[in-house]
């Protein structure tokens, strides 16, 4: 009885802590279940977001395959505030954009887009460039800007843009502008540009000042066809000297083949940099007109001669205007002499009609031609 009554505390003690220990488990169980709702509860807010953030903006057409976001014209305007991460090509056309605000494509948590490498913003009405506007875009190859109307660009704002290859900037830019978009390029942060297009924009002068175009050392191609260029002056045309491997295209611009386009002549004649010289033709003088400027007489932009011929006509009209005043002169010191000179002229003329009056009338009365008979 002892034993069996010892056996049994044992196996009630056993039972007891067997149940302690289930009562534990399942304590650990009910613990541990708020932890994994937990855990799966932020994995679906995590896939949320992603899907969020990769998700198609509105009005867009969206290829994950090939990376390209397109936004035209349609109920939506403006730059969309969420664009996916993956987007390496962003097109945005008849959006109606009017201004790029100061980081204009940084998410609204304040990531970049990084994978982005091309930026088409072409037909969007856009009239003003802020600083920093392209801020979200840190590895950006090629920016295309054409077809808008800009009348202010800030100074930054092509700030960050380290890596752009590309700036087409084709009939975007109103003439008042022209200024600052000189102090935009030359802000620093295009050295690396290999493009820049800059047709139909009115330009009178290459936007890029000689010091400035210094800091292009990797410019190939610069394009002003179709703008208000007369000429380029020794300072330009000295600067492009210095840049060899870079192209520039200047058709279709109204130059005048004077003297003061004595420097982009022979820079014409003696540089291969202007791959449409060909096409370059004379606007002024009217006998020039529609003339090819590689086809001028180096005498026709000579400035030495022209200032020759200037000078000597000149020296013709100080001459004649002498002569004229030395004769005034003398009509004047002999004004006496040349009134009684004129008076005898007077007399004389008048005793010789008094003659031939008397002589008229005699042989007009036929009384006195019988009296003769």
């Amino acid at each position: 009885m002892r034993m069996h009554e010892g056996g049994s505390e044992k196996i009630s003690v056993c039972a007891r802590r067997a149940n302690a220990h289930t009562r534990a488990e399942m304590r650990t169980r009910a613990c541990s279940q708020p932890r994994r709702l937990c855990v799966l509860a932020s994995w679906a807010a995590l896939l949320a977001c992603a899907r969020a953030d990769n998700a198609c903006p509105p009005a867009c057409a969206c290829s994950q395959d090939s990376g390209t976001v397109s936004c035209h014209a349609g109920g939506a305007s403006g730059v969309p505030t969420r664009v996916p991460a993956w987007t390496s090509t962003l097109i945005l056309r008849g959006r109606n954009v009017t201004t790029l605000q100061r980081g204009a494509f940084t998410a609204p948590n304040g990531s970049a887009l990084d994978e982005a490498a091309t930026l088409s913003l072409s037909g969007n009405l856009i009239r003003a460039v802020e600083s920093d506007a392209f801020a979200g875009l840190p590895h950006l190859h090629l920016l295309d800007l054409s077809h808008n109307q800009l009348e202010r660009v800030s100074d930054g704002a092509f700030k960050g843009l380290r890596e752009l290859r590309t700036l087409c900037l084709n009939e975007s830019i109103v003439p008042e502008a022209a200024g600052q978009l000189a102090a935009a390029l030359g802000a620093g942060d295009l050295r690396d540009l290999h493009r820049l297009e800059l047709a139909g924009n009115r330009l009178r002068s290459p936007p890029l000042t000689p010091a400035s175009l210094d800091a292009f050392q990797l410019l190939h191609q610069l394009v002003l066809v179709n703008n208000s260029i007369r000429s380029l002056g020794r300072e330009d045309v000295g600067g492009l000297e210095r840049q060899r491997r870079t192209r520039v295209y200047l058709a279709r611009n109204p130059f005048r083949c004077a003297c003061e386009l004595e420097a982009l002549y022979w820079w014409l004649k003696n540089a291969s940099q202007c791959p449409d010289a060909a096409l370059l033709r004379c606007a002024e003088p009217e006998a020039r007109r529609g003339l090819q400027v590689e086809q001028l007489r180096p005498e026709d932009v000579d400035c030495l001669n022209e200032n020759l011929e200037a000078v000597s006509y000149v020296f013709l009209g100080i001459v004649l205007a002498l002569i004229g005043l030395v004769f005034l002169m003398v009509l004047y010191l002999n004004r006496g002499g040349i009134k009684r000179w004129l008076n005898n002229i007077r007399e004389a003329c008048r005793d010789q009609m008094e003659v031939y009056h008397y002589r008229y009338e005699q042989d007009s009365d036929p009384r006195l031609a019988n009296v003769a008979v």
